[in-house]
């Protein structure tokens, strides 16, 4: 997810907006509590903030989900997406992918004309492709899963502390480049490494929640009991 800074000014006579802390880059909630910066205090991106950014997935569906839908937030915010990600999820079949791989041209067409969705067709067809390669990942590792995880950073190529100042330099990493040049060499569109980092962040394979988010340790905890998949052997 491709993580942004400042909130807008207060003005006179609305709702003061929450204000970043310029050092820490933590952000206090309504509640109080300290988060990361970057849901700004909205009710919806406050939530998946804490509830999915960050923990841990092995779930075939939701990963090829994510990282489809981080492929068509190219250009946009990812509040967009995820603004219209119950649309998207009509329109991909639940993001199914043995059902996408079925998809036609009559599929692409009824897709552009989904108000509910981005309707941009190379990113259209770049799903239905990439959910081909999803079955051929599957059947080759096991599972989507097992391949996807097969990236996560080791220890020591992270960084000794997420704080503010390091958070915004994580655009991309050795692994996400790594990760994306597989993937482009066996057909896959719009996974950029700047894509893949921010679905790697989303997934769980790397915690960039902030130090003193309420969510930090949380994450980490959740991290430490995940039991990784594992490749066909």
């Amino acid at each position: 997810m491709n993580i942004g800074g400042g909130m807008s000014e207060k003005k006179s006579g609305t709702t003061p907006k929450p204000e970043r802390d310029p050092v820490t880059g933590l952000l206090q909630g309504a509640d109080g509590k300290p988060r990361c910066w970057w849901h700004g205090g909205l009710d919806d991106y406050q939530a998946y903030h804490d509830t999915e950014w960050g923990w841990p997935v092995d779930d075939d569906r939701r990963l090829f989900e994510k990282i489809c839908l981080e492929g068509f937030q190219s250009g946009l915010s990812w509040l967009t997406i995820l603004r219209k990600r119950e649309g998207f999820r009509n329109a991909f079949a639940n993001f199914e992918f043995e059902k996408v791989a079925r998809f036609t041209e009559a599929d692409v067409e009824r897709c552009l004309q989904d108000a509910g969705i981005v309707r941009h067709r190379k990113k259209i067809e770049s799903t239905i492709n990439n959910a081909n390669r999803a079955l051929e990942l599957s059947d080759e590792f096991g599972s989507l899963a097992a391949y996807f995880w097969s990236y996560e950073p080791k220890p020591e190529n992270r960084p000794a502390k997420i704080d503010f100042e390091t958070a915004r330099t994580l655009g991309k990493t050795a692994e996400s480049t790594a990760l994306s040049k597989d993937l482009k060499k066996r057909g896959w569109s719009f996974v950029g490494p700047t894509t893949v980092y921010a679905f790697m962040q989303s997934m769980g394979m790397v915690n960039d929640h902030l130090e003193g988010c309420i969510c930090r340790e949380e994450v980490e905890k959740a991290r430490a009991a995940f039991k990784r998949p594992v490749p066909r052997s």
